[in-house]
């Protein structure tokens, strides 16, 4: 709700802008061509996530992980973080925070390990994993179209290695700071708590198959090429169908995101405005100019800054003018999506993440978060940007 309203807020103020010429028609006009296909792809990928989950295919999943630790602590906190990769690179970064936060909860619960390690690894990773696909987070989806729509592919050989870096780092602070809880092993067979509920079986087994079936079919789908709402909306529409015959009561329509499209219409609408303002030229005098290594580490930290301030998609969106190259737009990309790790604000997935934590009764308190964000998301950013420097064609620390 309160989402909604600063939505609501947002485009009122928004229109106030375009009713008074501040901005123009026209450019309302090339806003929407352009925004469009990504929030139908936003809103149908959102539902495709809701209803894989209402089958039980992430249950099915935290069931195995389990199994799969052997006992190990560590094992089993790998696990996770590969389930959370995978999760923020094929399915975006709110659906890990969404949809794994609880799952990887429930893993730590049932084996008595504890939550924190895994909980911080879900939203690190929700965050810093979204770099490598234009489908892993909204402002790949803005950067690609700047980029001129370039392929999944070429998107992903520009941004592997600041991408790899991004993951990497977060996961050596947490093997690192909680190693003891890390090394700890758990029993295979070990009763529950008695709070935590057993896992329901699944209730239909055909909406498991169907959903698990066509969630492998989508995701090579999304890299292939084609524009991404067109299999995103027809994975949706064939589980909806699917739902409609085995258990109707699903089809909601909370299944749509109205809450995030009201927040973002506004959003682009204010950021737009802002452009005619002369915030971009503003920034520019902080971001810099260039290609070489300093030039996009100050560029990713503007980004980094502009997100931990505001949030990361108005950070994207004020700086996006000043990424002139594929190296510079790849710069902002990491500032705008690893630096968001210190203010609950800076991405929409932290927000969510924290919600679903407090609903489970788990208490994390922001100044711990902030504290390790403040440590972690500068050296993730210098280590993106470097491996990023250090793979550019022709070697851009020069």
């Amino acid at each position: 709700m309160r989402l909604a309203i600063i939505g609501l807020v947002l485009l009122v103020a928004g229109g106030v802008t375009v009713a008074t010429g501040v901005l123009p028609w026209q450019d309302v006009a090339v806003l929407v061509d352009r925004v469009a296909p990504i929030l139908g792809f936003v809103v149908a990928m959102t539902v495709v996530t809701e209803l894989v989950s209402e089958a039980g295919t992430f249950q099915w999943i935290a069931r195995r992980l389990r199994r799969w630790g052997r006992g190990s602590g560590v094992l089993l906190w790998l696990l996770l973080a590969l389930f959370a990769i995978l999760s923020t690179v094929f399915l975006s970064l709110d659906t890990t925070a969404v949809l794994l936060t609880p799952v990887v909860v429930t893993v730590a619960r049932q084996t008595g390990l504890p939550v924190l390690p895994s909980a911080l690894t879900t939203v690190w990773l929700a965050n810093t994993a979204s770099l490598l696909l234009p489908i892993s987070n909204l402002t790949n989806l803005l950067a690609q179209h700047h980029l001129g729509n370039i392929s999944p592919i070429r998107f992903a050989q520009l941004m592997w290695a600041p991408s790899l870096a991004a993951i990497l780092v977060p996961l050596a602070f947490i093997a690192v700071v909680f190693r003891r809880d890390l090394r700890k092993t758990y029993a295979l067979d070990a009763a529950r708590p008695a709070q935590v509920p057993p896992a329901a079986p699944v209730a239909d087994r055909l909406l498991l198959v169907v959903s698990a079936a066509v969630l492998v079919l989508l995701l090579p789908a999304l890299v292939s090429g084609v524009a991404i709402w067109i299999p995103a909306t027809a994975a949706a529409l064939i589980l909806a169908g699917v739902f409609a015959f085995r258990r109707p009561k699903v089809l909601t329509v909370t299944l749509v995101p109205w809450s995030l499209l009201l927040f973002t219409c506004g959003l682009f609408l204010v950021v737009e405005a802002t452009q005619y303002l002369g915030a971009s030229v503003l920034l520019g005098q902080v971001a810099g100019q260039g290609s070489g290594f300093i030039e996009l580490l100050r560029l990713a930290m503007t980004g980094a800054l502009g997100a931990n301030l505001a949030n990361n998609l108005p950070a994207y969106l004020v700086a996006e003018p000043l990424a002139g190259s594929p190296e510079r737009m790849a710069a902002l990309l990491v500032g705008v999506n690893a630096g968001p790790l210190i203010t609950p604000w800076a991405s929409l997935a932290t927000l969510l993440w924290h919600d679903r934590l407090m609903r489970m009764n788990v208490l994390i308190t922001w100044k711990g978060y902030a504290v390790y964000g403040l440590i972690v998301a500068p050296l993730t950013i210098l280590a993106a940007v470097a491996a990023l420097a250090a793979a550019g064609a022709g070697g851009t620390f020069g």
